[in-house]
């Protein structure tokens, strides 16, 4: 088989292909796939590859290859300064790399943040999840996946019913940016006031240094709020009961703006005025550190329009790209394409745009109702089961539901009119039975990767955080806790309904008490920690999650579990949990759980599961029970909510 090897590897150069994993953001799976799709695209079209065939992605600094047979080779992005054999190679070129040649990618010193190579013939890495591209995080997809090493060697596609190499005209890299948005869906009045969305983009942000697959940090002005906090799902007004993000959604991590990279969380608690527009998502993989962005509000027709125009263009690069001129809709509130109100058994909600690809419905007042919850449930249910073509994604969140769309397909407006004959059909939430399964995990509190986060995030990002330098005394003066132990004895005593899938990744649930005595009430960071051990514990508003990877994250942090996430050959479903699983915690010591991490990771134990339903009656029968001491736990926690809330004001 024919061969690449690695002489040098460059900074973060990954193997990645254009399409991506699609159809698992609902557990937590990024599509991943190039950064830069556009250029990849081009270039991929370029050696006449097929769309699905995967190149090389390069972050800085660029590989040095050889290789052990002749290939058509095209190399862009950011990479200007690449050589074969110290010859000068044009970007968007298309060369023949003899075999035994050196390339050398070069650096990439701007503009412009990645560089892309493509081989005829493709890199024929094995496909996991239904890719080859990597995603680093995860640790699987690509070579090995991880970003190359020296000594690697990557075998090479066949040459076979490949279509003529062409030449492309690639886009222009610049330092300063327009990014095209679709406002809302968050947005004034309730997010945000009109002046503060009107600044949110008359702003020039520029790119933060800690930019990367995952996302773009944007750093400017801080946002102006239109409320003091976002009650139960945390002290600070940028957070929001836990609700699925778009990529190229713009979410207010506390004070800051992160794009949703290819490698972003697909569920989180932050708010999101505005999307970027699928055409400009390109920009995102060459925004480099101090690059200066505009978000320039428009259309969602214009928008569509604009990746009409693209997707044609590429599937005949021999014409002209046609310039889409998009009208400027100036700083508005979210697009509202349905609503209604409530009725006896159903929750007023309403259906807005999330960009020109996606729509959320969100219901209810913005408070947690598991009734709401279940109706949300029954709702994408419905949906699955009455699937319109072009559908792409169906993700579930606390009070929300996000659905993605093929826009050349199926419009927003006709995919928002089946949902409410969907909706108007539903069962009564307070009557359904789900079926749910009762899962013990062991937990360390206090683990000392937990503590390791807590002290990296005091050290290097903010160390005058009131949750630092100790998240549990935090969360133990939030909810006026006579001892710090008490946090987590609540924990302990707790069964916690699963609301969410895929919250910071891989499977990782978000859950709620389903006694409201036991729902301690903390915020989440402002802002957000940079590196997060896998598999710790953190409470953020009301809610509990398992973290299924390293990563960044917001939680504060109580302890760490076992894997939620186990990805080998033989799993066909490597997510662990369900929505609406009943998860119960075993305390256990670090060193126990470092032998149980091991013995599930491996595949020689699972998870304790036993069969269960849920119901809403069961939380009724709970409230029902102590309505007064469930009245005082409310109080006393709202009365140490809004004393820390004084104390950060002070």
């Amino acid at each position: 088989m024919a061969t690449i090897t690695v002489v040098a590897p460059g900074t973060q150069t990954t193997v990645q292909d254009v399409t991506g994993r699609p159809g698992m953001w609902d557990v937590g799976v990024p599509p991943s796939g190039a950064a830069d799709e556009l250029t990849f695209a081009l270039l991929t079209a370029a050696v006449g590859n097929p769309a699905t065939a995967a190149g090389l992605e390069c972050v800085l600094i660029g590989p040095v290859l050889t290789s052990d047979t002749d290939r058509l080779i095209c190399v862009g992005g950011a990479a200007t300064r690449a050589t074969i054999d110290d010859r000068p190679i044009r970007p968007g070129e298309v060369v023949r790399w003899p075999a035994g040649s050196v390339l050398d990618v070069g650096p990439l010193d701007g503009p412009g943040m990645r560089g892309y190579v493509t081989f005829e013939g493709g890199l024929d890495v094995d496909r996991t999840l239904g890719s080859r591209s990597t995603f680093v995080l995860g640790g699987f997809g690509g070579h090995d996946g991880r970003p190359l090493a020296a000594g690697d060697r990557l075998p090479l596609g066949r040459r076979e019913n490949l279509l003529s190499p062409t030449p492309v005209e690639l886009p222009v890299l610049r330092d300063s940016w327009q990014l095209r948005v679709i406002p809302g869906p968050h947005g004034a009045p309730d997010h945000l006031t009109t002046e503060g969305v009107e600044a949110f983009f008359a702003t020039a942000w520029t790119v933060d240094h800690r930019s990367d697959r995952t996302g773009v940090r944007l750093s400017g002005p801080i946002p102006e709020w239109a409320r003091t906090d976002g009650g139960e799902a945390g002290l600070h007004p940028s957070n929001v009961h836990d609700s699925a993000y778009p990529v190229g959604g713009i979410m207010l991590s506390g004070d800051t703006p992160v794009i949703v990279g290819k490698d972003g969380p697909s569920l989180g608690g932050f708010v999101v005025p505005a999307v970027v527009i699928e055409a400009d998502r390109w920009m995102l993989g060459q925004l480099r550190p101090g690059d200066s962005v505009h978000l320039v509000p428009v259309t969602v027709e214009d928008a569509a329009e604009a990746i009409r125009v693209r997707r044609l263009w590429l599937a005949d690069l021999r014409q002209e790209p046609v310039p889409v001129v998009s009208r400027v809709s100036g700083p508005e509130r979210p697009v509202v394409l349905e609503k209604a109100d409530a009725g006896a058994t159903a929750p007023a909600y309403e259906i807005r745009c999330a960009g020109e690809r996606h729509l959320l419905v969100e219901a209810g007042p913005a408070e947690l109702d598991l009734t709401v919850r279940v109706w949300i449930h029954l709702l994408a249910q419905a949906l699955r089961h009455d699937l319109p073509d072009g559908v792409t994604e169906i993700v579930e969140g606390v009070r929300s539901l996000l659905v993605a769309t093929d826009s050349a397909r199926l419009g927003l407006a006709s995919l928002a009119g089946h949902l409410v004959r969907l909706a108007s059909q539903l069962d009564d939430p307070a009557t359904v039975v789900l079926p749910a399964r009762e899962v013990t995990l062991p937990i360390a509190f206090d683990h000392p990767e937990a503590h390791e986060a807590m002290r990296r995030y005091s050290t290097s990002v903010r160390p005058d955080a009131p949750w630092c330098p100790d998240n549990v005394e935090f969360i133990r003066r939030v909810n006026d806790l006579p001892r710090r132990d008490e946090v987590f004895e609540i924990i302990a005593a707790a069964t916690y309904l699963v609301v969410g899938l895929g919250d910071v990744y891989l499977g990782a649930p978000v859950a709620v008490p389903v006694d409201p005595r036991h729902r301690l009430v903390t915020t989440k960071y402002n802002p957000a920690r940079t590196w997060t051990p896998q598999n710790a514990v953190g409470i953020g508003g009301i809610y509990l999650c398992v973290y299924g990877m390293e990563g960044p994250g917001g939680y504060q942090l109580v302890g760490r579990t076992v894997p939620v996430w186990r990805l080998t050959r033989q799993d066909e479903q490597p997510w662990l949990l369900r929505q609406f699983d009943l998860i119960r915690f075993t305390p256990v010591t670090a060193a126990e759980l470092a032998l149980e991490r091991a013995e599930i990771k491996a595949g020689r134990a699972d998870l304790r599961v036993s069969p269960a339903t849920f119901s809403i009656a069961d939380v009724h029968r709970i409230e029902q029970e102590a309505p007064v001491e469930l009245a005082a736990v409310r109080a006393k926690r709202r009365a140490a909510f809004e004393a820390e809330r004084a104390r950060w004001g002070a």
